[in-house]
């Protein structure tokens, strides 16, 4: 027996402003939209259930195209530096978190940002000493491609004055060669050796509280990236078999599989495309660069505000492209983190001389730095750029500084890559942003701060539908999925995010003042306000 939803606006999403007054689910998936009168007479003794909207609005079900699950939980369970706009703010944190902690544990802390703090600090190893004398402390920077480590830690990863950087990393040094505690991208790895693992119960704690604050924010599913953090592939996929399938938890879940893990995931059986409506594994995930805040995103250029480095290569171009060529073995596409301009067109290179095969599509994670000609060449591949609006909000003013003003033409530029006829996708990266769609919505319509003026390259922004898109079509059309989600259509899943606001019909800042009142999953009510 079906349901018959009615009583709001309900946004189909397959045209700008093409509205239906109600539609019919059966099994979970959507038979007919129309006239509920009409809806009505025709499925009669087939409509069991009414749901009344109550005048809410309703549009396909949200999708986060490129986010991290587990990460996001533990940014739930942890330290959590991403809101604070001070140094101070964060040794207060620091030092009432570590005086209850047992001598010798672990403390790790996340989301610190420089960029957001008057001083512009970067903690230094003796800093973090005083705050932590008897702990090993690690905080990740914002972008997760820095952090910030004491004594104790670089002491147990066995980093010293002496040790050479590591490919595709960076230990910083002061004047006098000494280490001081801030290790970029590669470097990092040395420390996270070393950090004990953490247990099964501690993986899927941070997925439910996760995927609970997805459906909270309206999310009905999402493209995350985590297999090869928590102890390996098997493990980690156990936490996700675990919490998603067998707890009920009804949130659809596309598996991005970074190279490393890419073995094991075949060696147990595993393949693209293959799994459930809830846990599916998706394209091979790689990083080809690191990120503008630490200065190791790679530029065909010198950073404007430290002339000395043009980022940092993950992969020198040639094992770029035997990476992409694994893939292919693996029949599978790739998704790969490219943040600067030399990054993107290394990438676009390896795609080149290995597309993927017929019907799959590569994506390009971030696009943030590009020129015009890169875009000319990606125009030209199957691939879609899986973007991320709220980095707009987060990296301007000081992104201008950092990459120079005679760089920024073709930089953060959505509008410009939607009017080139590039699908997109949109994104939080949470935990790096906040992994609400409501404020990627709002950072793509309005490219401003929150009541603030200041509209950082005016000339692109998106409407409404536009920004929509990007977290329901597009990001349906990233998984290949184009033809059962991201509408609300005869044969489309029936995941429905509902809203209390018609978010076409309001000021872009109203949207931030926007709540989700239900979030539908396969017919399923699986958040309600």
């Amino acid at each position: 027996m079906g349901t018959l939803w009615s009583g709001g606006q309900i946004y189909t999403m397959e045209r700008e402003k093409e509205t239906v007054e109600a539609v019919f689910v059966e099994d979970g998936t959507i038979i007919a939209v129309g006239l509920k009168q009409d809806l009505e007479k025709l499925y009669k003794n087939r409509i069991s259930k009414v749901v009344n909207l109550k005048g809410h609005t309703m549009f396909p079900g949200f999708v986060d195209s490129h986010m991290h699950l587990i990460g996001h939980g533990e940014k739930l369970m942890k330290l959590d530096f991403s809101g604070m706009t001070s140094s101070k703010e964060i040794t207060d944190a620091i030092h009432e978190y570590v005086k209850d902690k047992p001598a010798d544990e672990w403390i790790i802390g996340e989301g610190w940002n420089e960029n957001q703090l008057p001083d512009r600090k970067i903690f230094h190893r003796i800093e973090l000493d005083e705050l932590s004398p008897d702990n090993p402390l690690m905080l990740k920077r914002i972008c997760r491609h820095a952090v910030v480590v004491n004594t104790r830690a670089l002491e147990l990863a066995g980093i010293t004055d002496d040790t050479p950087n590591p490919e595709g990393g960076v230990i910083v040094r002061d004047a006098n060669r000494h280490a001081t505690g801030y290790l970029l991208d590669q470097a990092q790895e040395f420390v996270k050796a070393v950090i004990p693992e953490v247990t099964e119960d501690y993986i899927q704690n941070a997925l439910r509280l996760s995927i609970e604050d997805c459906l909270s924010k309206g999310l009905v599913g999402g493209h995350t990236e985590d297999l090869n953090y928590y102890g390996g592939f098997e493990r980690t996929f156990g936490g996700f078999q675990n919490s998603i399938n067998e707890d009920g938890f009804k949130f659809r879940t596309n598996l991005l599989v970074h190279h490393e893990a890419v073995d094991d995931m075949h060696r147990l059986g595993y393949s693209f495309g293959k799994g459930g409506d809830f846990l599916k594994f998706g394209a091979m995930k790689i990083f080809s660069d690191g990120s503008i805040g630490g200065r190791t995103a790679l530029l065909s250029h010198p950073y404007n505000d430290s002339p000395d480095t043009a980022g940092v290569a993950i992969h020198s171009l040639d094992e770029l492209k035997k990476l992409v060529q694994k893939a292919r073995r693996f029949m599978m596409p790739v998704a790969v983190h490219a943040i600067g301009d030399l990054a993107f067109e290394y990438v676009l290179d390896a795609i080149e001389e290995f597309p993927p095969l017929q019907n799959q599509r590569d994506r390009l994670i971030h696009a943030q730095i590009l020129r015009k000609e890169l875009i000319d060449r990606a125009k030209q591949l199957p691939v879609i750029l899986d973007i991320q609006p709220r980095f707009v909000v987060s990296d301007f003013p000081w992104v201008v500084e950092r990459i120079g003003e005679m760089n920024m033409e073709y930089c953060y530029a959505w509008k410009t890559l939607l009017r080139a006829g590039l699908h997109c996708a949109g994104g939080s990266d949470a935990p790096i942003e906040p992994i609400d769609p409501l404020l990627g919505i709002h950072a793509a319509v309005a490219r401003k701060k929150p009541e603030e003026d200041m509209v950082f390259m005016p000339e692109e922004r998106l409407s409404v539908y536009e920004a929509v898109q990007l977290f329901t079509t597009g990001s349906a059309y990233a998984v290949g999925k184009e033809g059962c989600m991201g509408q609300i259509a005869p044969g489309y899943k029936a995941d429905f995010t509902i809203l209390d606001q018609d978010i076409f019909k309001i000021q872009a800042d109203e949207i931030l003042r926007t709540n989700v009142m239900m979030t539908v999953v396969d017919n399923t009510v699986m958040y309600k306000r």
